[in-house]
């Protein structure tokens, strides 16, 4: 029989259908994305060596979507785009967020995205042993609020009378609009503290 004139299956693919699985919240393996796909998992092997490395076909499939274009200017515009791009991809697919922490990066586009905040954080004048650092704390803040999205709609019930919190708790957001405020007051914290500290750094 003539050969199919489009692959099977492609990285793309796989990729595209492993987020679907994901998002779906049905258990994520490789024979369950096999069977999405319709193939068999020996077929998948042919392509992919296991689940981690569908899982970082699947980082480097959201990286194109949500980072196809490096973000160009001074270092807060690029930490800020990334950070923001970052919570787009975690506020649309929030169940991806636990299999991305466990699994070490090596997607090119992926290790390029971080480089250039690196580079940016660098230029800024943040002293050299301390940019992965600052890398770290970014990432961190990025993941934290990605699994943010995944919680519940209301964080704090409180069962006794409180001083001060169940007063806060009734009369603010709840569910994505108070995630939404929580990110972007926490951005704007992240970002002045960086700000003071490469004040302080310049001032030495």
């Amino acid at each position: 029989m003539p050969r199919p004139r489009v692959p099977l299956l492609s990285e793309d693919r796989i990729a595209d259908a492993a987020i679907e699985l994901i998002d779906s919240g049905d258990g994520f393996g490789v024979n369950a994305l096999a069977r999405r796909l319709g193939v068999t998992p020996s077929s998948l092997y042919n392509h992919v060596d296991g689940k981690d490395a569908i899982i970082e076909l699947v980082r480097d499939r959201l990286t194109v979507r949500y980072l196809a274009e490096p973000p160009e200017g001074d270092w807060e515009t690029v930490v800020v785009s990334v950070m923001r791009a970052q919570r787009r991809m975690y506020a649309a697919h929030p169940l991806i967020v636990p299999l991305l922490v466990g699994k070490t990066i090596t997607s090119d586009r992926v290790i390029a995205s971080y480089d250039r905040v690196a580079t940016a954080l660098l230029e800024a004048g943040f002293p050299e042993d301390e940019v992965l650092t600052i890398v770290a704390v970014l990432d961190g803040f990025a993941l934290g609020f990605g699994l943010d999205l995944a919680g519940p709609e209301v964080v704090w019930l409180p069962q006794q009378p409180t001083r001060t919190l169940g007063r806060l708790v009734d009369a603010g957001p709840t569910g994505a609009e108070r995630s939404d405020r929580v990110f972007d007051v926490g951005l704007e914290l992240l970002m002045d503290s960086l700000h003071v500290r490469l004040a302080r750094l310049a001032a030495r």
